[in-house]
């Protein structure tokens, strides 16, 4: 995703490498760097929010609904949003 969104022209290399170098300079990142992937996302939805492209609201909800959608989906068969049966009331 992060690929494809530079290549869409959302951000440059520098933006991205300064952005994740930012997390992974996080006070209590882990020092054997397992928490690499939450950095990466971390920078990821900031970037997507300082560009306007997403909020952190925005992206929790669909986030969710993914989550929905995947709990939904029969074993075997593709994830689709459209699954998503929407959140418990």
């Amino acid at each position: 995703m992060t690929v494809a969104l530079h290549d869409k022209g959302l951000f440059s290399w520098s933006e991205w490498a300064n952005a994740l170098s930012a997390e992974v300079k996080q006070p209590g990142a882990a020092s054997d760097g397992h928490d690499y992937y939450e950095h990466w996302l971390a920078a990821l939805e900031k970037l997507l929010s300082a560009k306007g492209v997403a909020g952190k609201n925005d992206v929790d909800t669909l986030a969710a609904a993914w989550e929905r959608a995947a709990h939904a989906t029969p074993h075997g068969k593709p994830i689709l949003l459209e699954n998503d049966p929407g959140p418990a009331e």
